[in-house]
């Protein structure tokens, strides 16, 4: 089991060699999280996903708990980049819902929940792994809180709701939404949820007369 203690730098640049062992044991993270849980994320367990030797997890991340943190940083760095690939392909609110719809169910097929929902696990019985798991959600704040602002545009709805509050809440519901589904195995209701969504902004679009997004690029 990973074990947390002082933060320990990742240790940067190298030979292409160290770079490839790295992202290796990364990769090798990744699905040991998503296959064996946090409880099975031991530096012995990666390094033999990896094909290497579990003295190179502490020479490059310092610890196994940096190894696991690392890992949620790539996942987490993939999927930002391409969430705001596909809300930059959007013009209207019905087309953000979605795209969050495809988005969450990409996630839940690839498995990719399954790392936060480990280390927000792990969390609980790691001291000092809390506060880093959770400095690394705030950028899906910031990201969600963009997407609202973009969305509102200049209607009357923009000055008067919160959208950091708002951006918060939706991604504590997506990460509640995600964990239940993969918990139970059943996403129908999530996918309800988002049904709802996307006739509550077919309405919004009804009753402004355009589309936010549409007015505001």
């Amino acid at each position: 089991m990973a074990k947390s203690g002082s933060p320990s730098k990742v240790r940067e640049g190298g030979d292409a060699r160290s770079v490839e062992t790295r992202r290796a044991l990364t990769a090798a993270a990744i699905a040991t999280l998503q296959e064996d849980g946090y409880a099975g994320a031991s530096a012995r367990a990666i390094a033999e996903r990896a094909g290497s030797n579990q003295g190179l997890v502490f020479y490059h991340f310092g610890s196994v708990a940096n190894l696991l943190l690392a890992a949620l940083d790539a996942v987490s760095s993939q999927r930002l980049e391409h969430y705001s690939a596909a809300i930059e392909r959007t013009g209207s609110l019905e087309e953000l819902v979605d795209a969050a719809t495809a988005i969450f169910q990409e996630d839940l097929d690839a498995g990719y929940v399954t790392v936060l929902a480990e280390m927000i696990a792990g969390a609980s019985s790691t001291p000092g792994l809390g506060s880093e798991v959770a400095t690394r959600i705030g950028p899906w704040t910031d990201f969600a809180q963009r997407a609202i602002d973009d969305a509102l545009g200049s209607s009357p709805l923009a000055s008067v709701l919160p959208s950091r509050d708002v951006a918060y809440g939706i991604v504590a519901l997506y990460l509640g939404l995600e964990m239940l589904s993969h918990l139970d195995g059943d996403r129908a209701p999530a996918l309800a949820l988002f049904a709802h969504a996307k006739r509550i902004a077919c309405l919004f679009s009804t009753l402004s007369g355009v589309s936010p997004r549409t007015e505001a690029t």
